[in-house]
This record gives structure tokens, sequence and C-alpha cells, in this order.
């Protein structure tokens, strides 16, 4: 066996479906790619049609098989209709991304109630309702792998992004709570905690003051780029080079949560 085929049978997803909601974000485009070259099927899922239409053809112009299906994360049977458009390639899907999230800063005692309950919507009643559907799917199917976003926001709080981080951190304990419940019937859930990949969410938030407090605390000294994420999923969600991970949380970051600062 060759270094190439051995890698393959670790890592290669060849035939599988891929679910990505969130896919026309900026880390969502990135995960995409990685495992649609990893030879899956790509379905994005985004509540702006022109950015899913984007996303599918960047993914298309790769050589990556992809389409979409514009999809309210908040909204059950929105993801219903998700699933079912997707079980249409194959009868099945192997694989679910959640990275549909969003994100306002501002002071504590600033804090917008109605701000508070939509980021929540979106980042945790978003990730449990698309992680319960495609469960169900993947029960009927023999199983499946997710895969949950969370941030190092989730057990280090930074200043200014209260919903954020607290939503975050409930992203990392309900995905390992999933992720004991469904142990033993095939079903494997994991997280990435990423560290800062700027973005447009986030970007605005990123004032001289807050990039200098960033670089001091992320002994890298530089932001992350998007496809530096690939290489976690890929472990996570293959079935074969992560088989015996389930209800881990991996912290793409830098170093930023082993450092002192």
């Amino acid at each position: 066996m060759s270094i190439q085929e051995y890698l393959q049978s670790l890592f290669g997803l060849d035939g599988q479906v891929a679910v990505v909601v969130g896919g026309a974000g900026a880390l969502g485009k990135a995960l995409g790619t990685g495992i649609g070259k990893a030879g899956a099927r790509i379905v994005v899922a985004d509540p702006v049609e022109e950015q899913c239409k984007l996303a599918c053809q960047s993914f298309q112009e790769q050589g990556i098989d992809a389409s979409y299906v514009v999809t309210d994360v908040t909204n059950r049977d929105s993801l219903v209709h998700l699933r079912t458009e997707a079980l249409k390639f194959t009868g099945k899907v192997d694989m679910l991304v959640n990275c549909a999230g969003i994100n306002v800063g501002t002071p504590f005692l600033e804090v917008d109630a109605s701000q508070w309950d939509k980021i929540f919507a979106v980042n945790l009643k978003g990730t449990m309702l698309a992680c319960q559907v495609f469960i169900e799917s993947m029960l009927e199917t023999g199983g499946g792998s997710i895969l949950n976003i969370g941030s190092v926001n989730s057990d280090k709080p930074l200043s200014r992004v209260f919903a954020y981080a607290a939503s975050k951190a409930g992203v990392v304990n309900l995905t390992q709570n999933i992720a004991q419940e469904f142990a033993t019937r095939n079903i494997r859930v994991n997280a990435i905690c990423p560290g800062f990949f700027p973005a447009e969410q986030n970007r605005k938030l990123l004032d001289a003051e807050r990039v200098d407090s960033i670089m001091r605390g992320t002994p890298m000294a530089r932001y992350g780029s998007p496809d530096e994420l690939v290489g976690a999923a890929l472990l996570l969600l293959s079935q074969k080079a992560g088989s015996y991970m389930t209800g881990s949380v991996v912290y793409v970051d830098g170093g930023f949560t082993c450092s002192w600062f």
C-alpha cells in the first residue's frame, strides 16, 4: 500500500454525503472545500440563496459535487426539508457540520435581550435542532459523524461577547452530552473550538486594542486561516481515523487556550 493509499484509507470520504450548515460562511466554505476534496458530496445549508449559490459555484469549480438548500437553522421544519433534499444524493447523510453562528459585541450592561435570544437561537438552538433532525436519519442508515463548532470563548471568556461566549459554551456541553447518549449507536459527535479567524461577522469587533490583546494572548502571534481547520475536521469526521473519538473538543487556536496571558 502506498502512502497515498494509506492516507486515503484513513481520511478519505469517497461516496459520503456531508451537510454543512452555515456552509456559505468563511469557515463553512473552508470546511466544505476540505471535506469535498477528500471525496464527499457537499450540501450547503444557509439562509441567503445568493450566498449559497456562490459557495456551490466555488465548490463545483474545484471539482466537488455540491448542491444547496436555503435553510433557517432555527426552524425545525426547515431543517427537515434540508434533510429530505440531502437524502436524495445517496439515501443517507454520513456527516453533519454545524457552522452557523452569529455574534454581537457590547458591554455587559448594554446587552440587549432580543440580541441575546437571536444569538442563542442560531448558535445553540440551531445546533441542537440540526443534531436532532440528522441523528434521526443516521440511526436509520447505520450511523454517522457530527462536527459542531465551539470557540475558544467556550471556556475562556472574552469581553463584550457575552451571548456568543455563553452560547458556544453551551455548544461544547451539548456536543459532549449528545456524544455520550449515542456512543454505542455508531454516531460520533465532536467539536472544534477555533481561535481567532477573522470573518465578516467578527471583523468589526477587532479594534486596535482588541487586536493587541489577541496577539499578546496567542503564542503563535497571528490569526488563523480557515483552511487550518480542515485537518482537525477530517480527523474528527473520518469513521476510520477518528473511529475512537466522540465527545472530543479540539482547540485550533494558535495556543490561545494554553497562554498564561
